[in-house]
């Protein structure tokens, strides 16, 4: 599968956690004002979907380390 690019061809899978979330909402606020052709809201809508994805990836990872990070304390503290 092709890596999802933005106009300045960063690949989605490359960008930060901030700089996915605040791309995400550039392309929100353009759909909600309505693109000038069907075919350019699709391509936004994808880019949409695929930087919620990346948002998620983060924040899933972000969620394992602070439940390993507790869990260590946890076992920390039982010693």
């Amino acid at each position: 599968m092709d890596a999802v690019t933005a106009p300045n061809d960063v690949p989605v899978e490359s960008l930060s956690f901030e700089a996915a979330r605040d791309e995400l909402v550039r392309v929100v606020a353009e759909l909600e004002q309505g693109a000038p052709t069907l075919e350019h809201s699709l391509a936004l809508w994808e880019r949409g979907e695929a930087l919620a994805a990346r948002c998620e990836e983060w924040l899933l990872g972000a969620k394992r380390r602070l439940d390993a990070a507790r869990g260590s304390a946890s076992a920390e503290d039982a010693e």
